[in-house]
């Protein structure tokens, strides 16, 4: 991958999670963006791509919390207050394996 593949990828990133801060559920959360289906595969490879955005987050914050004497819980509390936009696009449009609270407790 290049870097100007990179970095349109970074920019559909956050021109899904601007969309999403205004309605996570709009049904044109995706549309309209050019090159999503060679850069990430289609709708599915960008979620996996938001998810794994989620989850690299966590894992620091779960980290942080553990050093912190924090609950996992107060850690991924934090981070969906912290990333309200990403975390609801991944509750409204579930991928297997996402972090959910009840994951984070387990960790």
């Amino acid at each position: 991958m290049t870097w100007t593949d990179q970095h349109r990828r970074t920019e559909i990133v956050h021109t899904v999670l601007a969309r999403a801060a205004d309605d996570p559920e709009h049904p044109g959360l995706f549309a309209g963006l050019p090159e999503l289906d060679r850069l990430f595969g289609g709708v599915e490879g960008l979620l996996l791509a938001l998810r794994n955005r989620w989850d690299n987050h966590l894992h620091v914050k779960l980290e942080l919390a553990e050093i912190d004497g924090d609950t996992p819980l107060d850690a991924y509390l934090q981070l969906a207050a912290e990333q309200p936009a990403l975390r609801a696009i991944l509750d409204a449009r579930p991928v297997i394996g996402h972090t959910t609270p009840a994951r984070a407790l387990a960790r």
